[in-house]
């Protein structure tokens, strides 16, 4: 994925995922909230993140569960991400 990405996707910035039902988009943002909180030495940002969901699939627990996959407090990786639900296209400019 870093290949395709060039080197991985930019920090400070918002990035958008988007594509067809079941291709990974919510596993991938998932994923990306818990490893870019990991030290900088383990590939990781040492930040934290927003998730803006405009489907409704964030899911608390997978993240723990993703966390805990990388030897992480699930606990405090769910608290170093900032969750919004954007209901339509007005919600996500403001």
């Amino acid at each position: 994925l870093d290949k395709l990405l060039e080197g991985g996707v930019e920090t400070g910035s918002i990035t958008e995922v988007f594509g067809e039902f079941r291709t990974g988009k919510t596993q991938l943002a998932h994923t990306l909230c818990v490893t870019c909180q990991m030290a900088i030495t383990d590939g990781g940002a040492e930040g934290k993140a927003i998730y803006i969901d405009t489907e409704g699939t964030f899911r608390p627990n997978r993240l723990q569960g993703i966390a805990e996959r990388f030897g992480m407090d699930p606990a405090v990786a769910l608290e170093n991400v900032a969750y919004a639900r954007a209901h339509n296209s007005e919600h996500q400019m403001e």
